[in-house]
């Protein structure tokens, strides 16, 4: 079956009012699905290049494969719960197009070989929760499909957070092995993916790798949703093909309100890049790779020149410092110390050798979590004192005269822009 041709793909049918799509609406846009057999559908996902697209970048193929010889049985959850403040992406799949979802936790579920999906949302997700309930009444599917709301904070979202929720009500990661691969909801075999991976999933099985391969690069190819905010006329939700410039990024946002001095790529646990470096990048992995920086989950942030990069940087890390699970010394007591002595930096209060010995407590605490929110606090901070390194002085001389600018912090709006 050929399918829509260039963008939007994902996106392609939405209801201007952000009502969700209907199924009749749904197949009418995209067509059913048609029969494919487990081996034909990983096989296809395995050539079309899929890799997840919540932030580890895994290749669908093998995450499929992991699970599908092992015993039935299992379970799929869909991580819905987007603790990422930044991000809207997932809110607008399920909130406005949770038959593509589903339909692809379907065909991974039963690519795996699991009998049972379990949709995860945020407890503010009301959109999300209503959408998703509002499809499943009319759907007939030959899998078991329950829809869980639960805690919001930063780090329950990461998979074995969820994973730990749905088993004991505790939203807690949790120290591993065993993966939830091998030992996760209920003691079974579990898959958990992100919705847009299961909506592109959805789309390759309908029309096909080759389909799929037409946009984006040989390396990363496809479309990808993006999240862009701060210094741009129209914030929203984007999708936009892979090997799209930085430049074309900020352009289809309407563009930018002032000029940048800087991009936040990848969320809260993203980096840093200097404006200079954006007419030179494009979206592809090994580029961002190569600046030190990733997509990550998907979100891209503007820092005006009328903004303060240090004091917005400080407020990021005090609020991820904020988001320790309170399991590990290191999370607990060296992000907070970490964010204390940011904060002294933005302030101009701090010894000349503070920014030295925060680098040093950053390297420190990576890796010594039971998950990665260490390990996230510290890129950004490693990321924050290398770009804004020439303003720590000029806060000590007092010197700043820069305005906040109030980057996206955690809300419970779950009416996300799509663009």
């Amino acid at each position: 079956m050929s399918g829509p041709e260039g963008l939007p793909r994902l996106l392609a049918g939405l209801d201007p009012s952000g009502a969700p799509m209907t199924l009749a609406d749904h197949e009418r846009v995209h067509g059913p699905l048609p029969p494919r057999s487990v081996h034909e559908l990983i096989e296809e996902i395995e050539r079309s290049g899929l890799r997840g697209r919540g932030g580890a970048d895994f290749p669908t193929a093998r995450k499929l494969r992991s699970v599908a010889g092992r015993r039935r049985g299992g379970a799929l959850i869909v991580n819905g719960s987007e603790t990422e403040p930044a991000s809207a992406k997932d809110a607008v799949l399920l909130s406005q197009l949770p038959h593509l979802v589903l339909d692809g936790a379907l065909l991974a579920a039963g690519a795996a070989g699991m009998r049972e999906v379990v949709v995860k949302v945020g407890d503010g997700a009301r959109g999300s929760l209503r959408a998703l309930e509002g499809a499943l009444a009319v759907r007939s599917d030959p899998v078991e499909v329950s829809i869980v709301a639960g805690p919001e904070g930063y780090v329950t979202g990461e998979e074995t957070a969820v994973v730990n929720y749905l088993n004991s009500g505790r939203a807690l990661p949790t120290f591993v092995p065993p993966r939830p691969y091998e030992r996760g909801y209920r003691g079974r075999p579990t898959l958990v993916q992100n919705p847009e991976t299961l909506a592109q999933l959805a789309l390759i099985a309908r029309f096909g790798a080759r389909w799929f391969r037409e946009l984006g690069t040989e390396a990363d190819p496809g479309s990808v949703l993006v999240t862009i905010s701060g210094a741009v006329a129209a914030p929203g939700v984007y999708e936009l093909a892979f090997g799209t410039t930085m430049h074309d990024l900020l352009a289809a946002a309407g563009g930018e309100t002032e000029p940048l001095q800087a991009v936040l790529l990848g969320g809260y646990f993203g980096s840093w890049i200097d404006a200079a470096q954006i007419p030179h990048l494009r979206l592809a992995r090994e580029e961002l790779r190569a600046v030190g920086c990733s997509l990550g989950s998907g979100v891209l942030i503007g820092l005006g020149q009328s903004s303060c990069g240090l004091h917005e940087s400080a407020r990021l890390i005090d609020y991820l410092a904020g988001q320790s699970a309170g399991q590990c010394g290191p999370c607990v007591h060296g992000l907070r110390a970490i964010a204390e002595s940011v904060s002294a930096l933005a302030d101009g209060t701090a010894h000349p050798s503070e920014r030295d010995r925060v680098l040093r407590w950053a390297s420190e605490v990576r890796g010594r979590g039971a998950c990665h929110h260490p390990d996230g606090v510290a890129r950004l901070v490693t990321s924050s004192l290398a770009l804004f390194a020439p303003d720590i002085e000029r806060h000590r001389r007092g010197r700043c005269t820069a305005l906040a600018a109030g980057l996206p912090l955690p809300s419970r709006r779950t009416d996300a822009l799509v663009r």
